[in-house]
């Protein structure tokens, strides 16, 4: 089962776009941040490694086989800036399953674009792709990140205490997930 979304996505604020090869400046001006790099598994990236991630997202707009990712752009409708980006991992196809991740700058928390953004992949995710359930796994540490799962409706599953080493110390993982009946009463 492949799955070709129709793209781009537009919610109230945000349109959910492929990546360019003109997106490099603006995810090195939040990928480049060591404040952001402090939960992911890169250090802050270079303009080297920006221009890399961004050509290797200008291909992610589809799935065809599990591990395959849908990575896009979100950007201010009303500006055409570039604020983050989001990833929605096809996990399972026997079950129907999918990761969702988020990367935000932090210049633009607090108004809401995370919610808003992830709410329009969650759509995708349940309506457009079909899955059952999609989850979440984040540092224990980043409030931001699990406060976000949390007010979109998906419930912790697991605290998975020191279980790997990350960046010279021990991790703690929460993971969070909603099942498509849960979603917005959707199934």
């Amino acid at each position: 089962m492949g799955f070709f979304p129709d793209l781009p996505i537009t919610t109230e604020r945000l349109t959910l776009r492929p990546f360019t090869r003109g997106d490099v400046d603006a995810v090195l001006d939040y990928r480049g941040r060591e404040d952001v790099a402090l939960y992911l598994f890169d250090a802050p990236l270079s303009r080297e490694e920006c221009a890399l991630a961004v050509q290797q997202r200008i291909l992610q707009t589809s799935w065809s086989e599990e591990g395959d990712k849908i990575v896009l752009a979100a950007v201010l409708s009303e500006s055409d800036t570039l604020i983050g980006e989001l990833s929605l991992i096809w996990r399972s196809e026997d079950a129907r399953q999918g990761e969702i991740g988020w990367i935000f700058h932090p210049d633009h928390h607090g108004r809401g674009y995370a919610t808003e953004a992830a709410g329009a992949l969650f759509d995708l995710g349940f309506q457009g792709a079909d899955l059952h359930r999609i989850f979440a796994r984040c540092d224990a540490r980043n409030g931001s990140s699990w406060r976000l799962m949390e007010r979109l409706g998906m419930r912790r599953e697991a605290h998975f205490r020191e279980h790997a080493l990350f960046k010279g110390g021990w991790d703690e993982e929460f993971v969070y997930a909603v099942l498509r009946r849960e979603w917005r009463n959707g199934g």
